[in-house]
């Protein structure tokens, strides 16, 4: 158990490092520009992250896996008419478009190397975690009739997910956010097109009338 200084102390190595990889890269970031940064002697390091440089990065990626939802906020958690969901939209390509091709959580997953086993366990929980926040969304406004209650709320998120993170990987190549944008503005448009169909499906399957 760490007191309350050794606590702070290791949040401010996370935190220093974090913005080291930031600035430079993952494979840039040495120790000593670690330590330069956060006044830290070696030693404090090492005692925090005995395993080195890998088991700090590693730490840096849950940090940042954490402010990739927290950055959503307050809209994430709230995803209850469209006027939240395109704030939330907003605020999803603002921040790629700002990190641009330094976003910290993909150099540090590739770093590390995405088949290792911490690598691929965080991720999951990432995903899992925002999965669920959007498959509230979605079923919120499934309630209220803006989006087609035939479908999958799961698997709508996971779709959400797929759009953010392939423009992203554009983004990475390219520097340009245009294909994250499409992404997420065509399956909006989708998601939206699906509640106004619902009056006229429901008619017709009522009545067995199409007029």
């Amino acid at each position: 158990m760490l007191t309350a200084k050794g606590a702070a102390t290791r949040q401010r190595i996370i935190e220093g490092t974090s913005a080291e990889v930031r600035e430079r890269g993952a494979a840039a970031t040495t120790l000593d520009d670690v330590r330069a940064r956060t006044s830290t002697s070696k030693s404090q390091i090492f005692h925090y992250f005995p395993g080195g440089k890998e088991e700090l990065l590693l730490a840096v990626a849950a940090y940042e896996a954490e402010r990739v939802l927290s950055d959503q906020e307050p809209f994430l958690s709230a995803l209850t008419s469209w006027e939240a969901w395109h704030n939330w939209r907003d605020r999803v390509v603002e921040r790629y478009r700002t990190l641009g091709v330094h976003c910290p959580l993909g150099v540090l997953i590739t770093e590390l190397g995405r088949k290792t086993p911490a690598a691929q366990a965080l991720t999951a929980q990432l995903l899992e975690r925002w999965q669920e926040r959007l498959r509230a969304g979605v079923a919120a406004m499934q309630r209220i009739g803006e989006i087609d209650p035939g479908l999958d709320a799961d698997r709508t998120a996971a779709s959400l997910i797929a759009a953010v993170q392939g423009g992203v990987a554009v983004l990475l190549s390219t520097g340009r956010a245009d294909h994250l944008e499409a992404a997420l503005d065509t399956t909006l448009d989708l998601l939206k097109s699906s509640g106004r169909r619902t009056p006229e499906l429901l008619h017709v399957g009522a009545s067995g009338d199409p007029t």
